[in-house]
């Protein structure tokens, strides 16, 4: 498994494009790989046949670990036998699942007992793959394996799924009752019922999680007059939902906000934009605008631009700037615009177009999501006046922008002061407290706002 990034442990299997057996040439794509930042495709590091493959899909391996062996030349050369296999790395030592039990019986060790019952039904030439799950509940509800090989699976490669066997069970249980003269009554579903069905199931998936599929919940029993939608959380949605409670657990969070009249820089905007477009190609946004001001800003206050560990504060001479993307399946990722204070206006518009383009299409590497010291999102997109983001681990402080809307406002001029329609937005910092005071948090958000209320209109693209 490839290290990707320097804070990148392991990575999730989520495709083998090449199959034990076919012929690999150097550089072609072998697997697709998922770590918490990106997904990526790994390319075969020598011609060859491939060999024997470690690691199936969705499984998570730590990085350094061998996940499939390569056929190749050199191994001919070295008269290794035909079912020999030239290493890439060394072949990591079998772990022991515990005392007394060997190799071959770690899979039986670690099945769970209804399981293991259900298994001894099994022919032994049978070939289909049923998970855990898919095994415990067929062994409670007394489907054999010539039974369940009847049934029509939804998954992968025809696989049998949860929801496959739980509306078999459904169907078989109303043919059985439309024949018997009285119905048996349902089982009323109390609490203590409730919670003792999801201890079992969450025992059963410890006992064998080493084995188990989880694309697949627990079994939970929930009552028929419910009226909900269950939606499974994607890989992209559980990491994200890790970070931000990791955030929350890490950093003492504030917010803090101000009101900026940005008139000036809208209008400008509105001004060039064409002209931006005819001679640079580009779409010219007011993100580049804002993260030139936050470089300007933190450049003032290069504090606000840090990390913490343990009681040291890590100031960043880099400012690598953050900006959040929300993708179409309503997921969020975080590009980064690397040493942002080295581009004018048009390099600025230039990257952040790239990096948004290329995060919708699914395109970023490794690098591009890798080093940030500063984030911005922008809420203003779907309308909303303000936020409260959530820090952007390990980063102490992040920048929200929220829309841009017409309002009447106080205008001080050398006549007296005068009441305009001007264009105003709010931004909001969250900034950790252990490190970041109201001083330097509150200073370096009014920065900002000074910065693009004081936009030069004459600036040239």
């Amino acid at each position: 498994m490839p290290k990707m990034g320097e804070s990148i442990m392991e990575a999730t299997i989520l495709k083998w494009i090449k199959q034990e057996g076919d012929t690999v040439s150097e550089d072609e794509t072998i697997l697709e790989i998922a770590t918490d930042k990106v997904d990526s495709e790994i390319p075969s590091p020598a011609n060859g046949v491939m060999g024997k493959i470690l690691f199936q899909v969705d499984d998570v391996v730590e990085v350094g670990k061998v996940i499939a062996y390569i056929h190749t030349e050199s191994a001919a050369k070295n008269n290794l036998g035909s079912h020999d296999v030239l290493p890439l790395m060394e072949e990591p030592p079998m772990e022991t699942i515990g005392a007394g039990v060997s190799a071959p019986d770690r899979e039986e060790a670690l099945v769970p007992t209804e399981v293991s019952k259900f298994e001894a039904a099994r022919p032994s030439q049978a070939t289909r793959f049923y998970s855990p799950l898919v095994r415990n509940i067929a062994a409670k509800e007394n489907i054999l394996i010539d039974e369940l090989d009847q049934i029509t699976g939804t998954g992968m490669n025809g696989r049998v799924t949860k929801n496959d066997l739980i509306a078999y069970v459904k169907n078989r249980g109303a043919a059985s009752a439309s024949s018997n003269a009285k119905p048996a009554e349902a089982e009323e579903i109390t609490p203590e019922i409730l919670s003792k069905e999801i201890t079992s199931n969450e025992n059963a998936r410890d006992k064998s999680k080493e084995t188990v599929d989880f694309s697949e919940e627990p079994v939970i029993l929930r009552s028929s007059t419910e009226n909900v939608e269950i939606i499974e959380m994607d890989r992209m949605r559980k990491l994200i939902a890790d970070h931000m409670v990791y955030s929350k657990k890490t950093s003492a969070h504030v917010t803090s906000f101000v009101e900026a009249d940005v008139t000036n820089l809208v209008q400008w905007r509105n001004r060039v934009k064409d002209e931006f477009f005819q001679k640079h190609y580009q779409k010219i946004t007011l993100t580049p605008i804002f993260i030139e001001a936050i470089v300007k800003a933190i450049q003032d206050f290069p504090r606000i631009n840090a990390s913490v560990e343990e009681n040291k504060i890590i100031i960043k001479h880099d400012i690598n700037i953050g900006m959040a993307t929300a993708l179409s399946n309503g997921n969020l990722i975080v590009p980064v615009i690397r040493n942002a204070d080295h581009y004018n206006m048009v390099g600025l518009a230039k990257t952040v177009n790239d990096l948004a383009s290329r995060a919708r299409e699914n395109k970023l590497l490794p690098q591009d999501i890798q080093g940030g010291t500063f984030t911005v999102t922008n809420v203003g997109t779907f309308g909303n006046v303000m936020g409260t983001p959530i820090i952007n681990q390990p980063q102490v402080a992040i920048l929200a922008s929220g829309a841009i809307r017409k309002k009447p406002a106080v205008i001080e001029t050398k006549y007296g002061d005068v009441i305009a329609i001007r264009q105003m937005m709010f931004l909001s910092l969250s900034y950790d407290h252990r490190v970041v005071d109201g001083f330097l948090g509150g200073s370096f958000l009014r920065k900002v706002a000074d910065y693009l209320e004081g936009f030069n209109t004459e600036t040239k693209i």
